[in-house]
């Protein structure tokens, strides 16, 4: 199976467009503070001609249930992606996919069950710091797991061989400045993530 890649911090139909072309099988929109914030208006706008079978999914993190409730029905993901523990306060998050998020300062417990897909990545999110790889790829055995910190097309290849992840994460690494997505370094990404996969 090909290695399933997302791109996320999107903000508009041109990023949606760049990250389709380039081969992205999921699209991320910020929904907590960051240069990258959207609005569930703004995120549904730029998905208006996603092809069938990209994912768009919800990036947030502590929702409060009505937080997640404008962007359910405002926006209408996919998936939801945020901290592991909120969920539990999400009881209308039900029905949407998940992907988990765990971090290097707080990983899952020995023998503790999985969730399948889940993510993993640095301490803060966005903040373009690598996750740790060994941990990552003991995870990795264990799980679909998603890497997320630090990528970009110079780094992915050798994370993606050290770690073997179900898929991978990016979105500082695809920019040319904060918040502003580049269309070459999209592509550059994926293809570098996707010839790593099948080495």
């Amino acid at each position: 199976m090909a290695l399933w890649v997302k791109i996320c911090g999107l903000r508009s139909a041109a990023d949606v467009a760049a990250a389709v072309a380039a081969g992205a099988d999921a699209v991320g929109f910020v929904f907590a503070p960051s240069v990258r914030r959207v609005t569930p208006a703004q995120a549904r706008a730029a998905c208006a001609a996603l092809p069938a079978g990209v994912l768009r999914l919800a990036v947030m993190r502590h929702p409060e249930p009505a937080e997640w409730q404008a962007v359910a029905s405002g926006f209408a993901p996919d998936w939801l992606q945020t901290d592991w523990q909120d969920y539990a306060g999400l009881a209308s998050a039900a029905d949407v996919g998940r992907l988990p998020v765990y971090r290097d300062d707080a990983p899952p417990s020995e023998g503790v069950a999985l969730p399948s897909p889940m993510l993993f990545e640095g301490r803060d999110s966005g903040s373009g710091r690598p996750a740790d790889w060994a941990r990552a790829a003991e995870l990795a055995a264990r799980t679909r797991l998603v890497l997320a910190g630090g990528l970009d097309a110079d780094t992915v290849a050798e994370a993606v061989r050290r770690v073997r992840p179900w898929g991978v994460d990016v979105s500082s690494g695809v920019e040319a400045a904060p918040g502003v997505k580049d269309p070459g370094r999209i592509r550059a990404f994926i293809a570098a993530a996707r010839a790593a996969a099948v080495e």
